[in-house]
């Protein structure tokens, strides 16, 4: 899709999916939710910085997973300069070239996630210098860069063994980060609320992304809607959404809903056709039970993940307190 990098850059089904196999068994499964291969070993402080220059940052080049895309009508997007808690991850290639995807800070109780789109981060590669670069906005960093730490990379196995058009559903990650000058990365920018099992229908919604052909963060405001793919070979339902202008480098850009206090996220872009297979119309997975159950595994849960611990996190249900208690609250 043209969504993700620049080179030199309810409940039942799912929970199925989690339940541990029965001692009748011979063998296991590999588990659900693993972190990718490290990216590589971690710089010491401040390497990133050094490293990822405005002219590198700017050189780097867009993750592609598709062919570039045609373009139709749809809400404008502007350029802007972008929110401090959404960014992007920069990482060199093993002839040294650059590459990026987009990334959104997501709260948690170590203050150090960052959510992405799943085929920004396939596993496959290691990425050295991989690091996140917060407001990022032509060649700036205005709150320097963050490592991610080792075994960082939380991405659904299932992902990885299926595919991204088989398990389009499962197309996000979470990365951990190293502090940057003894702070953590939501300290230094804040971070969105993730919201889970939140429906398809968002309005307003205001989605963010860096587009490999814009020097500055693009920005757009639309609504979400439902859209259930009637491909074989891409099964699932999907948000959706138009925005004009979208193209290569958008993969991991956030969809925020405006919280009470602060945001809310509630898609990245990816999922069908990893993003969308139109510059104007970007898409993302359904954040339900697999989002959480591989949140709390990134924000230091335990290794198996089961359909208990799904239902019992008391994450979970701060969540679904919180948000009850805001639909009721504009009523």
């Amino acid at each position: 899709m043209r969504h993700v990098g620049r080179s030199a850059l309810l409940v039942s089904g799912a929970l199925f999916l989690l339940l541990p196999l029965s001692s009748a068994h011979a063998t296991q499964p590999p588990p659900p939710y693993a972190a990718a291969p490290p990216s590589a070993v971690v710089p010491p402080p401040g390497a990133t910085d050094s490293y990822w220059t405005a002219d590198r940052m700017r050189a780097a080049k867009a993750v592609r997973a598709d062919p570039e895309r045609a373009s139709s009508a749809a809400a404008p997007s502007r350029p802007s300069s972008g929110l401090p808690l959404v960014g992007t991850f920069f990482w060199s290639d093993a002839k040294g070239a650059g590459h990026f995807c987009g990334g959104t800070v997501v709260n948690s109780p170590g203050g150090n996630l960052v959510m992405s789109a799943g085929h920004c981060f396939d596993g496959k590669t290691a990425r050295p210098n991989l690091a996140f670069v917060p407001g990022y906005d032509d060649g700036k960093k205005p709150y320097g860069s963050f490592a991610v730490k080792p075994d960082g990379i939380f991405i659904d196995q299932r992902y990885l063994t299926r595919g991204r058009d088989a398990a389009a559903g499962l197309d996000f990650n979470f990365l951990r980060l190293e502090p940057r000058d003894g702070k953590n990365v939501q300290d230094a920018v804040g971070g969105a609320d993730l919201l889970t099992d939140a429906g398809y229908e968002h309005d307003p919604v205001r989605l963010v992304g860096y587009p490999a052909n814009q020097s500055h963060p693009l920005e757009c405001t639309d609504r979400t809607e439902r859209f259930d793919s009637s491909s074989p070979g891409i099964p699932g339902s999907f948000l959706r959404i138009e925005c004009d202008a979208y193209s290569g480098g958008s993969s991991g850009g956030p969809f925020l809903v405006k919280r009470v206090s602060g945001w809310g996220i509630v898609g990245v872009i990816g999922g069908w056709k990893t993003g969308g297979d139109t510059d104007d119309v970007s898409y993302s997975p359904y954040f339900g039970a697999d989002v959480r159950a591989l949140y709390e595994r990134a924000a230091g849960g335990r290794e198996q993940v089961t359909s208990r611990d799904v239902l019992n996190t008391a994450g979970t249900w701060r969540h679904a307190g919180t948000l009850a208690a805001e639909i009721l609250g504009r009523r």
